[in-house]
């Protein structure tokens, strides 16, 4: 028996003023259906079939970047006719796993989790019943369909815009997340009719249809709150960010990380943080982002799949696929691309850019320095204003410079280009050939002065300054 997955993501949003599937649209920077595709892979669901619609060609694209652990495949549903309708689109992918239970779940409803999904099967199996639906609590259920309960579990789920007065009283809510026994399921779900005072074809409907079968039907109350929201316009996704960002928060907070504002804080749901950690405001943490033990985090980082050691010291970094060890400082105003590594006890400077570069130990790149395509040894110095050129207009080349080397101030290493152990380069250098170890390197060309030139340059620029304070005098 194999359980399984369909998730409900064809809905376009009209109301978020965006040309994508409402689906793509983000909280904490991942889509909201990645929440939901993260949910069954962590409870090791990984048949998974996707109801796409409104510009499905983007959805495609999602699944096919990501690095899934599930077996995703996709169905089209052209007609927008309901979440029953819906369903049906991915009747071949039932038909394939009929052996088993279905979940079926809201692409739009991003909070949905491990503990709910498992909480809710082990109700649906225990009972053997043919529908499990997952429901929570609500202070205010408007615009939900309220779970009307009877003694063996439930007698049906009611629309909102359906609801007889007493039933718009009840705050039981449907989530939208459901476990089928999946046979039961083919059993009824082409039996829908379009009854209702939005003529669509309702999946809740197979719940009652399911009951009149003589099969058993229960809800799940989930302990999480936030399980049953969705969004249908730019304020709703609002307040699912501002939910999840403190969510997220407080959960770091119980763990022990110390926060001195939260202005601006957001960390994504997979980001690790070691203890005795500090994260100031208006950092990002994002991907697959892993801090060590006692860092800081400094205002205004953004950091996206970076793994960074324990004693890290960044403050106004930006850091994106890189790795940083141990001990190593760096900021402000510093940018590392992807691809760098800087290592244990390396110091960054302000003004420094990194990119697809290795650091080594204890070196040290002060300020306004620009470091690409590199493999750079330990303790080397870089004065002020370094840059290696990697780039001649058609291909990138590497610079190498080994332990021990010293750059001066604007110097420029024109790869491709070895500085050897222990060698230095003489301030204003453009280096374009390998440097030897130990060997001091001076390549500034020969000086022109010309006496005087400055003096008639300075006559015509006064002259003309002049000229121009009579004109604007006379207007």
């Amino acid at each position: 028996m194999s359980n399984n997955v369909v998730i409900l993501a064809g809905g376009q949003g009209k109301r978020m003023k965006v040309r994508s599937p409402k689906v793509l649209c983000r909280v904490l920077g991942e889509p909201m259906l990645e929440w939901v595709i993260s949910a069954c892979e962590d409870a090791e669901l990984n048949d998974i079939c996707v109801v796409k619609g409104f510009e499905g060609a983007q959805i495609d694209a999602y699944l096919e970047s990501r690095d899934s652990k599930a077996d995703i495949v996709t169905v089209l549903q052209e007609e927008q006719l309901g979440t029953g309708h819906a369903v049906m689109m991915a009747k071949d992918f039932l038909e394939k796993h009929a052996d088993g239970n279905t979940l079926i779940l809201c692409g739009d409803a991003p909070f949905i989790d491990r503990a709910t999904i498992e909480g809710a099967l082990a109700l649906h199996e225990s009972r053997g019943c043919g529908v499990t639906v997952v429901t929570s609590r609500a202070e205010d259920p408007t615009g939900y369909g309220r779970i009307v309960r009877n003694d063996e579990g439930i007698a049906g789920i009611v629309e909102h815009r359906d609801c007889t007065p007493a039933q718009l009283a009840i705050t039981e809510i449907n989530s939208g997340c459901y476990w089928f026994r999946t046979a039961d399921l083919l059993e009824v779900l082409f039996d829908l009719q379009p009854n209702n005072a939005q003529q669509e074809y309702y999946l809740t409907d197979c719940v009652e249809l399911i009951i009149n079968k003589g099969r058993t039907a229960d809800a799940y109350i989930s302990e999480n709150h936030n399980v049953s929201l969705g969004a249908n316009d730019r304020r709703g996704l609002l307040m699912l960010n501002d939910i999840a960002r403190m969510d997220i928060i407080e959960k770091w907070l119980d763990a022990g990380i110390e926060f001195t504002c939260i202005d601006g804080v957001i960390i994504g749901k997979d980001v690790t943080i070691g203890e005795g950690s500090r994260i100031d405001k208006g950092t990002e943490l994002r991907g697959k982002t892993v801090i060590g033990q006692g860092c800081l985090i400094g205002s205004n980082c953004i950091i996206e799949n970076t793994k960074i050691g324990d004693n890290v010291v960044l403050n106004n970094v930006q850091a994106y696929e890189s790795v940083i060890e141990d001990g190593v400082k760096i900021g402000p105003y510093v940018q590392l691309r992807p691809g760098s590594h800087i290592k244990k006890g390396a110091k960054i400077g302000d003004f420094v850019e990194i990119k697809k570069s290795t650091i080594g130990e204890g070196t040290a790149v002060a300020h306004l320095t620009y470091i690409g395509d590199s493999d750079v040894g330990a303790n080397v110095n870089f004065g002020c204003g370094v840059v290696t050129v990697n780039y001649d207009g058609d291909r990138k080349f590497r610079t190498v410079i080994e332990d021990n080397a010293f750059i001066g101030c604007n110097t420029n290493l024109v790869a491709p280009v070895k500085i050897g152990k222990g060698a230095y380069t003489a301030a204003g250098s453009t280096i374009t050939k390998d440097v030897p170890p130990s060997a001091l390197a001076i390549e500034r060309g020969t000086a022109t002065i010309k006496e005087g030139y400055a003096e008639k340059k300075l006559k015509n620029r006064t002259a003309k300054f002049e000229n121009s304070r009579k004109d604007d005098q006379g207007h």
